[in-house]
């Protein structure tokens, strides 16, 4: 995979234990290769805390004094799986860059943070490109993959949690909230937090992703999520009125222990403002920890597989992940379906910079 060369040598190491073999764990000396050093400034790059044994993930986590745990899952499988645009691989390189380089000061101080590393599953993406003869071939390939996806994200999302930690995620498709969901259920469940292994979810979104069970794909993370009694509560804001299919639609409404608030009665109807809706969804899922997701397809003109020209700013974007990770109880926090690099051609060099300020944002709040 492109741009993420770095740390092979921890490969075999990590592979060991067979539960997570696509898992590149950073050492100071890559974290720092992405920091740009200058004299009288100090990065967060330099103050990050990372895995103090690689051999040894669980142990790591449990003794580090961060509250929060970063990782990236730059991959696209789940996209290419639900018919989408490729290129959701390519941000997570992009947002390291501008996140290490964020200063370190009173605001943010970066060792409230262990970085941990990516999930590479370029291999599977090779094989898929280079043995799958048709493009339906490739669509059942993609969501066959993916299920290899969940179970690798799912073992470190439950770590994570089982240390009463919040995992940071940075994807990658929307298909990687249904092992996130499982696996922070799971974990917050054996830490003694949750009575029952199961959370709430908030989504902003334009999409649902509550499509049919059709394969494990980037749309339908929360259905799987729901059918298999991991998710409680879910609620989504912005949903756009032209991209909801009627048998979601349908399912949504019928559905008590879901609630979601469209674009068109924020934006178009005025029946309620931004924030309001964002309060609302955190009153509906408050009575136990939450997973804040954010798609990028939410904000317009930001570069991601479903690209939209009608959306939400940037600011609120910013604006929705404050008042979340403030007002609710987060199990996780996941951005996911962002991109620099679209396979279709399109770029856009701003994309992790924008991903820096949203997981600052989450920091800060979280931590008042």
């Amino acid at each position: 995979m492109e741009n993420l060369e770095i740390n092979t040598t921890v490969k075999t190491t990590i592979s060991g234990n067979g539960t997570m073999p696509h898992l590149k764990v950073y050492s100071k000396q890559d974290v720092l290769s992405l920091t740009k050093l200058r004299r009288f400034e100090t990065k967060l790059g330099e103050r990050i805390e990372l895995l103090s044994d690689a051999t040894d993930i669980a142990s790591s986590i449990a003794n580090s004094s961060a509250k929060y745990v970063l990782f990236g899952i730059p991959e696209d499988l789940g996209v290419k799986g639900n018919y989408g645009i490729g290129g959701a691989d390519t941000l997570w390189i992009p947002f390291m860059q501008s996140f290490l380089n964020t200063q370190s000061n009173t605001f943010l101080d970066g060792n409230e943070i262990l970085l941990i590393g990516y999930f590479d599953f370029g291999d599977i993406q090779y094989l898929i490109d280079t043995t799958a003869k048709s493009e339906e071939e490739k669509i059942e390939a993609f969501r066959h993959a993916v299920n290899t996806v969940d179970d690798e994200v799912e073992h470190l999302a439950k770590i994570i949690a089982e240390s009463k930690k919040i995992p940071i995620v940075i994807g990658g498709g929307h298909n990687n909230t249904y092992p996130l969901i499982k696996g922070t259920s799971k974990g917050w469940h054996k830490a003694g937090v949750l009575e029952l292994a199961q959370i709430n979810c908030i989504n902003l979104d334009t999409h649902a992703d509550y499509r049919a069970m059709e394969g494990r794909h980037s749309g339908n993370s929360f259905r799987y999520a729901d059918e298999d009694g991991y998710l409680n509560k879910y609620c989504v804001i912005g949903l756009h009125e032209n991209y909801i299919p009627q048998n979601v639609w349908i399912d949504i409404v019928n559905n008590p222990f879901i609630d979601c608030i469209t674009y068109e009665d924020i934006f178009v109807h005025e029946k309620r403002t931004f924030m309001q809706a964002v309060s609302h969804a955190t009153g509906f899922t408050e009575d136990t920890l939450t997973g804040i997701d954010l798609d990028l397809d939410a904000i317009q003109n930001t570069l991601s597989s479903a690209m939209t020209p009608v959306g939400i700013s940037a600011t609120q974007a910013r604006q929705y992940v404050s008042f979340a990770a403030a007002d609710s109880k987060p199990a996780y926090f996941h951005i996911c379906e962002g991109a620099t690099r679209l396979s279709d051609g399109r770029t856009d060099a701003t994309s992790g910079k924008l991903i820096g300020y949203l997981v600052s944002d989450f920091i800060k709040a979280n931590s008042i």
